[in-house]
């Protein structure tokens, strides 16, 4: 992915487990797929570097061709290898204004790309793990749970104060807030 992503001009960074995975400098569980954010607005270049793939999106309980109107609706784009008859990763277009990110799930939740955007020793951007705690904190699987217990102990004190914040904001009474 990121060799692909090399040199576009789009802030794009891995999500999920893969974020948290690139945090700990690896080794934290097996991951069944990869998730990648862009601004919701920037799709289109991430898009057309990879031409060979086709993009959809779950619609009215059904995965469908990512039309605009589909795109409009939806945040997340599943990248398809027809070739391979499999999703390949997933592509989270997030609501932002300009460099500014902000939380789908709470729109007062926003912070700056240059503070959520990491970067792994290899250059890898990935997403700040309490931003990604905060989206595992809604459903609790058994590995949510598993990454939580694995990065909670190394977040910093403003990433932890963040992350409970935001859970009282969005999941007020959560068992992860300290």
């Amino acid at each position: 992915m990121a060799e692909r992503l090399t040199g576009i001009d789009v802030p794009w960074y891995v999500a999920g487990g893969w974020a948290l995975d690139l945090h700990l400098g690896g080794g934290l569980r097996e991951h069944e797929d990869l998730e990648i954010a862009v601004p919701r607005d920037r799709f289109a270049p991430i898009a057309g570097r990879f031409p060979e793939l086709a993009f959809y999106v779950a619609r009215d309980g059904k995965v469908g061709p990512a039309t605009p109107e589909a795109l409009a609706e939806q945040y997340q784009t599943w990248a398809y290898d027809t070739t391979a008859d499999a999703f390949v990763f997933d592509v989270f277009r997030e609501p932002h204004d300009g460099d500014v990110w902000i939380s789908r799930r709470d729109a007062s939740l926003r912070r700056p790309y240059g503070e959520i955007v990491l970067r792994s020793p290899e250059g890898i951007p990935y997403l700040s793990p309490d931003v990604v705690l905060l989206f595992k904190a809604k459903h609790q699987r058994a590995k949510d749970e598993q990454d939580f217990a694995a990065v909670a102990p190394v977040l910093t004190a403003g990433e932890r104060e963040w992350l409970d914040a935001a859970l009282r904001l969005v999941h007020p009474g959560h068992d992860w807030i300290s």
